[in-house]
């Protein structure tokens, strides 16, 4: 195989790899910060989230997603 047509096979495989790897890094982080959400409320009740702390971590998830999708400019 020349050089050339691996160079083509490599910049054909990296997205999907790249989709299953963000995929994992997501459910990993995700299943951690429900565990410590979990963990942090005890045994008593469920975890008490009002509104205002809702929308601050969605701020907070989407500032993350555009920074994110500005790396590779």
């Amino acid at each position: 195989m020349s050089e050339q047509e691996f160079d083509i096979v490599e910049a054909e495989n990296w997205k999907p790899k790249v989709l299953l790897i963000g995929t994992v890094l997501g459910a990993v982080v995700g299943l951690s910060a429900a565990y410590l959400l979990i963990k942090s409320s005890g045994d008593e009740a469920p975890p008490d989230i009002s509104a205002g702390q809702g929308a601050k971590l969605g701020v907070l998830v989407f500032g993350l997603l555009r920074n994110i999708a500005t790396m590779g400019e």
